[in-house]
C-alpha cells in the first residue's frame, strides 16, 4: 500500500464499508487527501486528471451515501473515476493507471466489483442504469442504481433517448449530472441548497402527494392549473423543467464541492419511497484544487507525467511531427486556397488538431458536442449545399455514427470527407479506444473511397487528396503519436484515386502495405536481404477503389504476397483476397502458384500497454513480418531464429 503522513485518514480506507465507518466531520478531510492522492498518482503515470478532481466531494458523498457495492454506481466515460478506483481498493495499484498489465484508465467490470459498467466512450450510463433499475424491478430487489453523467456527455442524444425512456419507466434510478462546465443553471447560494433539500425532502414530497390526491377530486382544469402553477414555482426557483418534461424529478442545483450540501439531499434521495426517475444537477469544478488543472482545463483533461509542484508536463523530444497537427496543419492550407472547406469535430477539437485550424478558421470550424451521429448528417448537409466539410473523429468513435455514413452520406453520394484519427492502436487507452474496425466496416459501403496514410508526408498528400474529391465520400485514416521522420512536402499533391506506389523492387517476396506499418514492413525487407530473400515492398495507399494492377502486377511477378494493415479481419487484406479469388489468381497449382497470407490485428480486444509492445503483441512488428515470410516460404527454423533474434 502506497501511504503518506499526509494521508491519514485515507491510509485507513481500503473500501467503501471503512469510508462508511467514519463520521461525516472528517469527510472534508477523506477529500482532501483523495485529491492530494488523485494528483500525486496521475503525476507519475499520466492520465486523465482534471475530471476526476472535480468529482472527488462527490466521489466521497456517493459511496459514503449508497451501500456500494450493492447500490450500482456507474461512472460515465469512466475518465472521472480515478478517485473512486482509490476509494474501492485500488489504491495500492492507482500507479499502474494505463501501463501494461496494470489499472485501465476507465470503469471496467472485470477489473472490480465496484465498477457494475464498463466505459470509455461517453453517455452510456443513463442507458445502462435504467436496464440495471428495470432489472431490480424484474427480480424484486430494492437496491440504487446511480449513473453519474458528466455535462460534456449529456450533449449526446443517446443520454437524451435514455431519459425519455426513464421518464416512462416507474423503475428506481437516480442520475447525478456532473455539471462541471455547461452551467446548465449556476447554484444560487444558501437558497438553492435550501431549495433542493427542502424538495429533495420527504416532509415536501409527502405534503406533494397528498395535494395530488385532493386535486384528483377537483374539476380537471383546476387540478391541471394547480399541478402546472407548482411545477412552476419549484422549477422557477431551482430550475430543470426540461428534466421535469421528461418525467424525471429533478433536485437542484447543489454545489457539488460542499459534503453539507450534497450529503442531506443524497440522502433523502437515497430514501425517496416513490420510483421513477430522480436527477439530482450538481455542480462542481473540472481541475478543482490543483491550480494548473483550474486554470488550463483543456490540457489538463488528459496529461503526460508532471511535476506536482509547478504542473508542468513532462514531454518526450519529438523526433517526427504528430500525425493529427501533420492533417490540421494541412488542412489549413487546403482551406486558405478554397473558402467552401470546413472542419467539423465531435467534442475534440484539440484531440483531432481542429484547435488549430479553428485559430485561422473560427467561422468555419464547428465542435458540435459529444453527438457523432448529428456531425455526419450535419457534414451531410453542408456537402448537400456544395461545401466541404472534414468530418475529423477519432476512429472509435466514427463506429458510433456508422448508419448516418451508410444512409445519410453514402447512399445519397455526398462528398464528406471523413478525417480518421487514432488509427490502429492507441497505447495506454486500450481497446475501447483503439481503431480497428474502420477499414472494414467503410470498405463495405458502396461509393465511399478508403485511403491509409503510409507516412506524415502521405497524410499531407491524401489531405490534399481529398480536398479535391468531390465525387463523393472519402476517408483518411492516420494513426495516434508522432510520424516516421520523412522529408516533408512544401505542400500536398492530389493523387490518383485507386492507385499505389512501388517503394521497393524485389524478386521473390512481395509485401503490400496499408497504412503506417510500412516502416515496419521496410525494416523487415533489410531483414529478409540477410536470409537471401529478395523482396518487394508496395504502399497500397487505397483499400477502396483497390490498385487493381498493381496487385496482379504482384502476383504474378512474386513467389509470395503478403497484406499487412493495422486493422481488423475483413479490411484490407480481406478485399485482396476476394479481388484474387475472383480473378482466378489462388486457384493455381504446383511450384509457382500463388502463396497468398494476410497479416491483421488479431480477433482479440488488446489491452492498454506501450504501442511498441501492443504491436509485438499483435504480430505486427519487422520481426513477425520476418518470420511470417520465412514460414510461408516454408523456412520454419529461420523463421522461429528470427522471432527471438
Amino acid at each position: 500500500m502506497t501511504t503518506s503522513s499526509t494521508t491519514p485518514l485515507l491510509d485507513t480506507i481500503h473500501s467503501p464499508a471503512d469510508l462508511r465507518r467514519l463520521p461525516e466531520s472528517e469527510l472534508a478531510q477523506v477529500a482532501k487527501e483523495l485529491r492530494e492522492e488523485t494528483i500525486s498518482a496521475v503525476s507519475v503515470t499520466g492520465g486523465h486528471l482534471g475530471a476526476g478532481l472535480g468529482v472527488v466531494e462527490l466521489t466521497v458523498a456517493l459511496h459514503y451515501v449508497f451501500d456500494t457495492p450493492q447500490d450500482r454506481l456507474i461512472w460515465d466515460v469512466g475518465h472521472q473515476a480515478y478517485p473512486h478506483k482509490i476509494l474501492t481498493g485500488r489504491r495500492e495499484r492507482i500507479r499502474t493507471l494505463r501501463r501494461g498489465g496494470g489499472l485501465s484508465g476507465f470503469t471496467r467490470r472485470s477489473e472490480s466489483e465496484y465498477d457494475p459498467f464498463g466505459a470509455a466512450h461517453s453517455s452510456t450510463s443513463i442507458s445502462a442504469g435504467l436496464g440495471m433499475a428495470v432489472a431490480n424491478t424484474l427480480s424484486g430487489k430494492n437496491g440504487n442504481v446511480i449513473a453519474v453523467i458528466g455535462d460534456g456527455a449529456m450533449s449526446a442524444g443517446m443520454a437524451y433517448e435514455a431519459m425519455n425512456n426513464a421518464g416512462a419507466m416507474h423503475s428506481r434510478l437516480i442520475i447525478i449530472l456532473n455539471d462541471n462546465e455547461m452551467s446548465i443553471a449556476p447554484p444560487a447560494g444558501a437558497l438553492s441548497a435550501y431549495l433542493a433539500r427542502l424538495v429533495s425532502g420527504g416532509a415536501y414530497r409527502s405534503v406533494r402527494e397528498a395535494v395530488k390526491q385532493l386535486g384528483r377530486l377537483l374539476p380537471r382544469f383546476v387540478y391541471d392549473r394547480a399541478r402546472k402553477t407548482e411545477e412552476f414555482a419549484r422549477n422557477f426557483w431551482a430550475g430543470g423543467t426540461m428534466f421535469e418534461e421528461l418525467g424525471i424529478y429533478y433536485v437542484g442545483p447543489i454545489d457539488g464541492h460542499n459534503l453539507d450540501q450534497m450529503l442531506p439531499v443524497l440522502k433523502n434521495v437515497r430514501d425517496f419511497k416513490e420510483t421513477g426517475p430522480i436527477l439530482v444537477h450538481v455542480v462542481t469544478q473540472k481541475g478543482k484544487g490543483y491550480a494548473p488543472a483550474e486554470a488550463t482545463k483543456d490540457k489538463y483533461h488528459a496529461v503526460n507525467m508532471f511535476d506536482v509542484v509547478t504542473g508542468k508536463q513532462v514531454k518526450p523530444k519529438p523526433n517526427a511531427p504528430v500525425y493529427t497537427n501533420v492533417f490540421a496543419e494541412a488542412l489549413v492550407k487546403e482551406a486558405a486556397k478554397d473558402d467552401k472547406i470546413v472542419a467539423i469535430t465531435a467534442a475534440m477539437p484539440s484531440g483531432t488538431g481542429l484547435d488549430i485550424f479553428q485559430k485561422s478558421f473560427p467561422d468555419r470550424t464547428f465542435d458540435v458536442g459529444i453527438a457523432e451521429q448529428h456531425a455526419v448528417t450535419f457534414a451531410a448537409g453542408l456537402a448537400s449545399e456544395g461545401y466541404k466539410p472534414f468530418c475529423a473523429l477519432y476512429s472509435t468513435f466514427l463506429q458510433r455514427g456508422y448508419d448516418q455514413v451508410v444512409h445519410d452520406v453514402a447512399i445519397q453520394n455526398l462528398p464528406v470527407r471523413f478525417a480518421i484519427d487514432r488509427a490502429g492502436l492507441v497505447g495506454a487507452d486500450g481497446a475501447t479506444h483503439a481503431g480497428s474496425f474502420d477499414v472494414a466496416f467503410l470498405g463495405i459501403v458502396p461509393n465511399i473511397v478508403v485511403m491509409a496514410a503510409a507516412d506524415e508526408a502521405e497524410l499531407v498528400h491524401m489531405v490534399a487528396t481529398a480536398a479535391a474529391y468531390d465525387a463523393g465520400p472519402i476517408a483518411l485514416r492516420y494513426p495516434r503519436g508522432e510520424g516516421v521522420g520523412v522529408e516533408m512536402p512544401v505542400e500536398g499533391k492530389p493523387l490518383e484515386i485507386g492507385r499505389g506506389r512501388i517503394v521497393r523492387e524485389g524478386n521473390k517476396v512481395a509485401i503490400l502495405s496499408f497504412g503506417a506499418r510500412l516502416a515496419e514492413v521496410l525494416k523487415a525487407a533489410e531483414d529478409l536481404a540477410g536470409y537471401g530473400v529478395s523482396t518487394t515492398v508496395a504502399d497500397a495507399r487505397f483499400a477502396k477503389p483497390l490498385d487493381v494492377d498493381l496487385l496482379m502486377r504482384l502476383a504474378a511477378n512474386h513467389e509470395v504476397l503478403i497484406t499487412i494493415e493495422e486493422g481488423s479481419v475483413g479490411g484490407f487484406g480481406s478485399f485482396v483476397a476476394q479481388k484474387l479469388t475472383d480473378e482466378g489468381v489462388l486457384d493455381g497449382a504446383g511450384p509457382r502458384a500463388l502463396k497468398f497470407r494476410s497479416m491483421v490485428l488479431p480477433d482479440v480486444f488488446q489491452d492498454h500497454d506501450k504501442p511498441e509492445k501492443l504491436y509485438a503483441q499483435a504480430g505486427l512488428d519487422a520481426k513477425a513480418v520476418v518470420a511470417k515470410v520465412l514460414s510461408t516460404l516454408g523456412r520454419e527454423s529461420d523463421a522461429l531464429k528470427s522471432r527471438i533474434a
